[in-house]
């Protein structure tokens, strides 16, 4: 069986059966005069507006319909769940072909690191994301403005009888799954040795937003993306919601690069590679 990485006797590697893209600049203002730069933070703009609109609707219908005491009532944790991850998938599948569906900071930071997008656009995709966040909550306060405070405006906040350091550790797991998973959705050597396997990449992102929502809805109601919690703390404006933020920021964030350095450095055997590369140069 072939592999990707094989460093021959003098350093150089087989060829191999697909091609990863280059790795992109550091800083690249050339992407600042085009239209398509333009375009992909609209993107993000509205994808992360109708994904905090949806979902937070949903979280507050729910708290809605239960507030009479039936635990039956409203579409449960389940159904939130289904909120959270059916609306990536959704989204993700629209905006993959114009901003690469980042929806989320978390995600935008880990492909930075791998070094798949330019420090310019991570930065003005985050930006992106979080208005589109503020303003998707916004349009959930103005629909619901009788229900939005009653009900804790969707916010993220840690549940009474965790700890800081579990409700960190649950985001950060939370987020290393979900981050790696767009990793090995998007990965272009599975798409060449899998080309037989119809695999539609927004699929397992979704199923792991679903996943991950149903472990961590109990804990901290799941943020696992900085722009979702941003946006109900904002809006909400309620104190508790702003004790917490730091552990939807810091958590989201390592678990993203955690599963950058897995994927790139050790399942795609980055640092082999370039070991390999830096004794090639040695021979030569």
């Amino acid at each position: 069986m072939t592999k990707d990485v094989e460093v021959a006797e003098h350093g150089s590697f087989s060829a191999k059966d697909y091609h990863d893209p280059p790795p992109a600049p550091l800083f690249d203002s050339v992407e600042l005069t085009k239209w398509s730069f333009y375009r992909a933070l609209i993107a993000e703009f509205i994808a992360t507006l109708l994904f905090l609109y949806i979902t937070v609707l949903t979280v507050i219908g729910y708290k809605s319909q239960t507030a009479g005491g039936d635990p039956c009532g409203g579409v449960g944790i389940l159904g939130i769940a289904w909120s959270f991850g059916g609306m990536i998938f959704i989204l993700v599948y629209c905006t993959a072909g114009i901003s690469g569906g980042h929806i989320n900071p978390a995600v935008t930071f880990g492909l930075f690191l791998a070094r798949k997008v330019s420090l310019i656009r991570a930065i003005l995709y985050m930006v992106a994301q979080c208005l589109g966040a503020i303003c998707g909550v916004g349009l959930v306060k103005a629909f619901q403005s009788a229900y939005y405070d009653r009900y804790g405006g969707g916010a993220n906040e840690l549940s009474t009888g965790y700890s800081k350091g579990t409700g960190l550790g649950a985001e950060i797991i939370g987020t290393f799954v979900l981050v790696y998973t767009v990793f090995s959705a998007t990965d272009p050597k599975r798409s060449a040795r899998d080309s037989h396997v119809p695999v539609l990449a927004p699929l397992p992102i979704g199923f792991a937003v679903f996943m991950v929502h149903l472990a961590t809805i109990p804990i901290t109601g799941t943020g696992i993306n900085p722009a979702r919690s941003l946006g109900a703390a904002v809006i909400y404006n309620n104190e508790k919601a702003w004790d917490d933020q730091w552990i939807f920021w810091v958590g989201p964030f390592i678990g993203a690069a955690i599963a950058a350095f897995y994927h790139q450095f050790i399942l795609r055997a980055g640092a082999v590679k370039a070991l390999g590369s830096f004794r090639s140069t040695t021979h030569v």
